[in-house]
């Protein structure tokens, strides 16, 4: 997790660094539903390479948004899910869907009076 003193001073930033990437987000929004295997994740986010996928799952590990679980057996599991700290998050996506259901109903009535 990054020290205080590594953080933006506007909270605003301080979000933004840490989920203002858009596969962040969409694995933020993914997670809010159901602990994902990686596997998963990367079949449900359209576009994603591996390496993105890693690195932002490992960053927001760190972060202490996320939680990795292993589980032990074979063939080995691991599971992502949100932290506390990441569950708190969701007035946040949910928040930017209801925009984005309100814009897209805007631009579909603009398009429908042209």
């Amino acid at each position: 997790m990054v020290t205080k003193e590594e953080l933006p001073d506007c909270p605003v930033a301080t979000a933004v660094q840490l989920i203002g990437s858009k596969w962040k987000l969409l694995i933020l929004r993914n997670l809010l539903q159901r602990a994902w295997r990686f596997n998963e994740l990367k079949k449900s986010i359209e576009g994603i390479s591996q390496k993105v996928l890693t690195d932002s799952l490992r960053s927001m590990e760190t972060d202490g948004i996320i939680v990795r679980t292993v589980y032990t057996g074979s063939p080995l599991k691991v599971e992502y899910s949100l932290s506390e700290l990441g569950e708190s998050m969701r007035p946040i996506i949910m928040a930017m869907e209801s925009w984005g259901i309100s814009y897209k109903s805007q631009i579909e009535k603009n398009n429908e009076t042209k």
